[in-house]
């Protein structure tokens, strides 16, 4: 009796063991799915973020690329006007030659120094095209490599490896 008594409580306990695990795996595997959710959202979260601080950065450049390009206007007609003046088609007034040469060197160092900030700023433009670009890529690579290998065609097959 003794013995029947411990085997049937045994049996009870793994039993409740099994039926307790159950829920257990069930459990985790809900748990595992959220924390996956919750790490997926995180990521296109971060994403949209590095998307707009790539367009801020842009919307930067862009609005000093045109203050650049009026800065480099009022210089060239700066320097026409000096031009004729060195020429002596226009009235110099009191400006001698040394001094209109002079302002005439400056304006070219400073359109000199224009054109490399322009340059410049446009290579970060494309970078930050290029990153853009990138980012593009990488999520058009998640999401094909998302879907299970045995329901992908060929096509899809070579798209992702173009990728």
């Amino acid at each position: 009796r003794k013995q029947a008594t411990e085997y049937s409580t045994d049996t009870e306990y793994s039993s409740d063991e099994e039926f307790e695990s159950k829920p257990s795996l069930i459990h985790k595997a809900k748990r595992a799915l959220r924390k996956r959710r919750k790490l997926e959202k995180e990521t296109k979260q971060l994403i949209k973020q590095e998307e707009l601080k790539r367009l801020h950065k842009a919307q930067a450049i862009q609005r000093q690329l045109e203050e650049l390009e009026e800065r480099q206007r009022t210089l060239e007609i700066f320097g026409v006007e000096l031009e004729r003046e060195l020429r002596g088609e226009a009235d110099s007034g009191t400006k001698d030659e040394n001094q209109m040469l002079h302002e005439w060197f400056e304006l070219v160092m400073e359109k000199n120094k224009l054109m490399r900030y322009e340059s410049e700023l446009l290579i970060i433009a494309q970078e930050l095209e290029l990153e853009d670009h990138q980012s593009r890529l990488e999520q058009k690579l998640r999401e094909k490599m998302a879907i299970d290998d045995s329901l992908k065609d060929e096509m899809d097959l070579n798209e992702e490896d173009e990728i």
